[in-house]
């Protein structure tokens, strides 16, 4: 899906993770890896975090994080540890009509199949599996820090077969904000969530056992209505962002005197190609870029440029223009982007080769 703005375009080739604060990076994602099948790491690293200052108090901070993938389809989480200081968790239980990232969305083909294996395996199950707005059959689920995951009936864009998990990966997110027409100026204008699958105002049988889900409240679910382009593009798949407003009461910023990277759902993340006209279409829509690395940034076995800004409510959008990758490991294959059209989507050979050398733990 490309997008002309004056001399260039951009491409984004859907959501490429979604960041997630934790105390405890290997625990954590050893569950994400036995309840998500999020078993693939694209890359592992240990180092500074040097052009985040502006999030993180002024200071540099360090941090361990990883990049895990699901090879059914979808995006994948950005598993974030700091190692420089203790992540501190919002002074509030987040509620529907707060701001920022609510829920991640994760996609399956038979959500009440996804519901009896979690209830087998003790997860925390919010409520039961409900229908949206539009009919379509989801279930909230919160991880071991009390996250919440919005398991959604399959949304499309499979790019192979679901493991033990009986899920695919991030399929968009829940997203609270202040005001829906006004937040669309950004997802849907700039990062072409055009479509409207619903927009409904009331109160809600299916938010009901979330807190603040009796609230009134105004949902707006998203689309886009055309098929996302770029390398990446076939493994990531279609999303959905369902954006949400308090209307009997005044949200509250999750992220509100806390750190990029503490605890919750840090930002949300953009795989594009065409950095500089994206730059330029967001600045020109009031959205300019508050971090940006100029050039290829280097995560060890990946690299990119990697680029915040903030939506009208605070919440960080993160685009990682993609230059280099690890296709497998063991043999020392890296893929150079730069050196191709990123534009076009790399064949399904390849991206299943990312999938050699998944992390099985034991039973």
């Amino acid at each position: 899906m490309s997008y002309a703005h004056g001399i260039s375009d951009y491409t984004i080739a859907g959501i490429q993770q979604i960041g997630i604060g934790i105390p405890d990076k290997e625990r954590a994602w050893r569950w994400y890896r036995r309840h998500f099948n999020m078993d693939v790491a694209v890359f592992q690293e240990a180092a500074e975090a040097p052009l985040m200052t502006r999030y993180t108090g002024g200071s540099v901070q360090s941090r361990d994080a990883a990049l895990a993938l699901n090879m059914a389809g979808g995006g994948g989480f950005e598993i974030w540890q700091y190692t420089s200081r203790t992540p501190v968790p919002s002074a509030f239980q987040p509620a529907a009509g707060d701001l920022g990232i609510l829920a991640a969305r994760i996609k399956a083909p038979d959500v009440r199949a996804v519901e009896r294996r979690l209830r087998d395996s003790r997860v925390n199950v919010i409520g039961s599996t409900v229908a949206d707005p539009a009919g379509n059959p989801h279930l909230f689920v919160s991880d071991i820090h009390g996250f919440l995951f919005d398991v959604v009936q399959d949304c499309g864009g499979w790019f192979g077969r679901t493991g033990a998990s009986l899920t695919g990966g991030v399929a968009g997110a829940l997203i609270g904000v202040s005001d829906i027409d006004a937040a669309r100026r950004l997802y849907g204008d700039i990062l072409g969530y055009d479509q409207v699958i619903y927009d409904t105002s009331g109160r809600f049988d299916d938010l009901g056992p979330l807190p603040g889900g009796a609230a009134a409240l105004r949902r707006v679910l998203l689309g886009h209505s055309r098929t996302r382009s770029g390398a990446f593009s076939p493994l990531l798949g279609p999303t959905r962002l369902e954006l949400v407003q308090g209307l009997d009461h005044a949200g509250r910023r999750i992220f509100s005197g806390r750190f990029w990277g503490d605890m919750g759902f840090i930002h949300l993340c953009f795989d594009v190609a065409g950095m500089d006209a994206l730059k330029r279409a967001a600045e020109a829509a009031g959205f300019g870029f508050t971090v940006d690395s100029g050039d290829t940034f280097d995560m060890g076995e990946a690299g990119g440029r990697f680029a915040y800004l903030e939506d009208a409510d605070g919440t960080l959008i993160e685009f990682v223009e993609t230059h280099k990758v690890p296709i497998v490991k063991r043999i020392g294959w890296h893929l150079d982007l730069t050196r191709r059209d990123a534009r076009k989507p790399l064949p399904r050979w390849m991206l299943k080769a990312m999938g050699i050398g998944r992390i099985k733990d034991r039973p």
